[in-house]
């Protein structure tokens, strides 16, 4: 099977579980588990914030950064397709009692400054109290220019907000935003635009659980009490962590296959009838299916052995389990279908969310 539905689905390497065999472990929940305490250290000096806490995923990264940010009846600005606000189940309204200000989003995930601006309310009783503007990055894809991470948090700052970025895919973003220097120096150059950050190691570094909110000794102990209060406190969690700390040793500059395997498939697709092909600078290539076939090639696809997903437009996600031939391959079986204009499309999609 060729999975290209996520870089979720990527299963932990020989090495990496060889890794996690010989991690030394504690209790968690005590603070002495000495490799979760390592991977916290590590990834902190990697984004250049003070301190880390390891989290079971992204979702409650996002969430436990929310609700050490803001507290009830606070607001936070967000993009009306952002990660923590579409699809991390309203997390922040419910739980944390924190209203989210959604903004419309242009295709590269940006909501206009004038927009944000608007949405800043006054010092009323009458309106929540805005507290925290949010970004994602990377963006279906795209890593967001550095001028707009300046001008957005910026303007932000200007008016007492705090920031915080979604960094599901940071490192994706820095590997092709180096140009030419470190990719740890082009992850500062991202993070230091941002109180808080969250990062995943679950999806293109290969790991099989965990993500770490990173920023401030101060806004990292609430997040710990919010963290425990999630249920998110594990024990002997150094198993995970060791996971991660490998995939921060291995698996950060090899996300450059991965973005040149999926500029190889929007490469293959460019042209064909019928479909139109959204390509990124990273590991997320989009295809648009007219006449209304896209369930139908999703189900052909999976009949031949590839997966995708299909909630906004076709999606197709390279990772570390996707080689050259399983692209070419998948390349080969869409062009087969696009060939038959008398296909079938009756099928039915089986994508669920969007990871």
């Amino acid at each position: 099977m060729i999975d290209l539905r996520s870089d979720t689905v990527t299963q932990p390497t020989a090495a990496m579980r060889e890794a996690m065999m010989r991690a030394p472990l504690g209790d968690d929940v005590f603070g002495d588990d000495p490799t979760v305490n390592a991977l916290q250290e590590r990834i902190a000096q990697i984004t250049g914030k003070e301190a880390a806490l390891f989290m079971p995923t992204g979702t409650q990264s996002n969430l436990c950064a929310l609700m050490a940010h803001c507290e009830r009846g606070d607001e936070y600005i967000v993009g009306q397709n952002a990660h923590t606000y579409r699809y991390e189940g309203g997390g922040a309204a419910v739980l944390g009692s924190i209203q989210p200000q959604p903004l419309a989003q242009n295709a590269v995930g940006e909501m206009a400054l004038a927009d944000i601006a608007a949405a800043i309310k006054p010092n009323d009783c009458h309106f929540a109290r805005t507290r925290l503007l949010a970004l994602e990055n990377t963006w279906n894809g795209h890593p967001m220019s550095q001028d707009y991470l300046a001008q957005a948090t910026g303007l932000a700052r200007q008016h007492g907000l705090a920031v915080h970025l979604d960094g599901a895919r940071l490192f994706n973003a820095a590997v092709a935003q180096a140009d030419g220097a470190s990719v740890q120096a082009s992850v500062r150059r991202i993070v230091d635009h941002f109180d808080s950050v969250s990062v995943c190691f679950s999806k293109g570094l290969g790991a099989p659980v965990g993500s770490a909110l990173c920023g401030s000794h101060e806004l990292i102990a609430k997040a710990l009490r919010w963290r425990k209060v999630l249920g998110g406190g594990m024990r002997q969690s150094g198993l995970l962590a060791a996971a991660a700390l490998h995939a921060l040793d291995h698996h950060i500059d090899r996300l450059a296959d991965d973005h040149a395997l999926a500029q190889r498939l929007a490469q293959g697709l460019q042209g064909l009838p019928g479909l139109s092909v959204r390509s990124a600078q990273t590991n997320i290539v989009f295809v648009d299916v007219a006449d209304g076939r896209g369930p139908a090639l999703l189900a052909e696809l999976k009949a031949q052995g590839v997966l995708a997903t299909g909630l906004i437009g076709l999606r197709f996600v390279t990772h570390l389990d996707v080689d050259a031939a399983g692209v070419d391959f998948a390349i080969a079986c869409i062009r087969r279908f696009m060939a038959q204009p008398s296909a079938s499309q009756g099928a039915g999609s089986s994508a669920s969310g969007l990871y």
